[in-house]
């Protein structure tokens, strides 16, 4: 029987061989909390039940759901057996993404505990292993609490507004890896496209022994760039790698979304000069800044037009269901003429910004949002920036970070200073650990510290939108559709670039309905269109009224698809395409009011 996602999760940071653990694992609901007392963990205890790993129980792929009961703890167990080409070296498990805690054990040894739903963590096992046959058990507990990074996960049973069926427990893949006695923990590659250069920032997981090396490979394609061999000296190194390859007329090699060339690296750490570690990655050599409220790529004006992207799925939420359905989703997006989606409320499997890497298309990385303001969930949302930009660092595709969206989770950040200073808090943590990327701080409204002045407006007409954006001033200072543009006692720099990053939402009433809603009321924006002379009538008017604002810098469509009861989407749930895409795609891309040739 063949394994759902069994690819390799992270092509930005590949080992081989792998051994993927996706699959039938038993399963088991704890309603009670009765299983650390009666130690589910012990090998050789069955659960219950049975679930298709990477896929949560409210899903059909499962083949438990589709269902929305809540049931804060969960308990999965398989076995495994560590190939012959894998013995011998450091065992690695490691978790795409497990929501929202849990605790690992092998062979009912607890191996290590994580905390956040959305990002990756791994543990070493070499010495909880045995001959043979092995046990691995999780025990996951995730609350219907809103001090957590949710996204668009309902805290309660049923639907409500724009938010969804929540998931619980493994979304992405298990697997394991082989790896060296010192080996790479991260490879952070950081272009400089004015220098023709990269510097390779490389963090071990212990102590370089002496004698010890590292090498990097650099090609592009069949080309060989340049390889890099120096003596390890500490855990983290910087490793400059020029990119210039004399005697060359193209001497480098610039990712655009028109032309998303890649350079590949293969790092190595040797000890006698014999290879004990190995990690294959890329990079793309991109440039993305904001000159005097205007974005450039690559030094040229960036006009940019993207779609809102939730990533769900009707059959497995917000696991995407193959490899194929990623790259679809890309498709779709280039199709009807955008050159980049924003992420909303999800930090994606990193398969979607490898394919956005590779099939040219500009993403905003944004953070799922709490819906309570805490000590605990500022903490969340730091770790979880962190995790992020650690994870997705050397995606060329991703250009900006948003940590909060709507003032969601900072509900009182307008007059607040407490949440005022979360705010610039996350906008100094994304600087801090990435410097290379623009951050939308506070996406919607009521801004903090932020390089985009980032406003949303759903209004229906031409008329009426054109009103909403007449001056720049006007805006900056008393905001749109009853939000302010700033927090209280904040005043722009000038220098922000402006966006309209959310608009449109036009739902039609006889397309993307769908069954089942629990009763609920399906919708969009205003009142839904009937036709599709209708729908483009109110997209042009809204589109262009916004591609006519000589200081706006670009602007974000809700949304690519139909989410449950939100009708909204330009396809269904299951990808077909409510309007004519070639039209849309003609409207969508010309006239374009800042538009570069190179980057088109």
């Amino acid at each position: 029987m063949s394994i759902p996602r069994p690819e390799h999760p992270r092509p930005d940071f590949m080992r081989e061989p792998f051994l993927n653990l996706n699959g039938q694992w038993q399963f088991a609901f704890d309603d009670e909390n009765a299983g650390l007392r009666e130690k589910w963990m012990q090998p050789g205890r069955k659960l219950p039940m049975s679930i298709t790993v990477p896929f949560v129980y409210q899903t059909r792929l499962s083949g438990i759901g589709p269902t929305d009961d809540i049931h804060p703890i969960l308990w999965y167990r398989r076995s495994f057996t560590v190939p012959k080409e894998m013995q011998g070296k450091r065992i690695l498990l490691h978790f795409g993404a497990v929501d929202f805690e849990c605790t690992v054990y092998v062979n009912g040894q607890m191996v290590g505990a994580h905390k956040g739903g959305y990002a990756p963590f791994s543990f070493e096992i070499t010495h909880e292993l045995l001959d043979g046959e092995n046990d691995l058990c999780l025990r996951v507990v995730d609350l219907p609490d809103c001090t957590q990074p949710r996204g668009k996960q309902y805290w309660k049973t049923g639907l409500m507004g724009c938010w969804y069926t929540p998931v619980s427990g493994i979304w992405q893949t298990v697997w394991l890896e082989a790896a060296g006695e010192c080996a790479l923990r991260h490879i952070h590659i950081t272009p400089d496209l004015d220098h023709h250069m990269a510097t390779a920032e490389l963090a071990l997981d212990s102590y370089p022994a002496d004698g010890m090396e590292v090498e990097l490979k650099v090609t592009c394609g069949e080309e060989k760039i340049r390889t890099v061999r120096t003596e390890l000296t500490d855990r983290t190194m910087r490793l400059p790698i020029d990119l210039i390859v004399r005697g060359e007329l193209n001497a480098v090699h610039v990712w655009t979304p028109d032309n998303p060339v890649l350079y590949d690296v293969q790092a190595s750490i040797l000890l006698d000069g014999k290879v004990i570690d190995r990690v294959q990655t890329y990079f793309g050599l991109r440039k993305i800044e904001v000159v005097d409220g205007i974005f450039r790529l690559n030094n040229h004006p960036l006009y940019q037009r993207l779609i809102l992207d939730q990533g769900y799925w009707p059959d497995s939420l917000i696991t995407p269901p193959s490899d194929e359905a990623i790259q679809e989703d890309i498709r779709l997006t280039k199709a009807f003429g955008y050159n980049g989606a924003r992420k909303h409320q999800k930090m994606e499997d990193p398969r979607y910004y490898y394919w956005a890497d590779r099939m040219g298309l500009l993403v905003w990385g944004e953070l799922p949002s709490p819906y309570d303001f805490t000590d605990e969930s500022v903490r969340n949302l730091a770790d979880m920036m962190q995790d992020f930009i650690a994870r997705d660092f050397n995606h060329p595709s991703i250009i900006t970070w948003v940590p909060l969206n709507e003032s969601w989770g900072v509900g009182q950040i307008y007059t607040d200073a407490r949440q005022q200073a979360a705010g610039r808090m996350l906008y100094e943590l994304t600087k801090a650990a990435d410097g290379t990327r623009l951050c939308s701080t506070n996406d919607g409204w009521e801004q903090v510290k932020t390089d985009i002045c980032a406003l949303h407006d759903y209004a229906a007409e031409k008329a009426v939108m054109a009103q909403h954006f007449a001056r720049r001033e006007t805006v900056e200072k008393y905001g749109c559709d009853f939000r302010a543009c700033y927090a209280q006692g904040v005043e722009p720099t000038g220098r922000e670039a402006f966006m309209v990053t959310e608009y449109g939402g036009i739902a039609f009433t006889n397309i993307g309905i769908q069954e089942d809603m629990g009763g609920m009321e399906t919708w969009g924006y205003h009142d839904k269109v009937t036709d599709e002379e209708a729908f483009f009538a109110r997209y042009k008017g809204v589109t262009d009224a916004i591609r006519e604002l000589d200081y706006c810098q670009g602007y974000c469509y809700t949304q690519l698809t139909d989410v449950m009861q939100e009708i909204n989407g330009l396809v269904t749930p299951d990808r077909k395409p409510k309007v004519d895409v070639e039209r849309f795609a003609a409207l969508n891309r010309n006239p374009d009011p800042h538009k570069d040739p190179l980057l088109e």
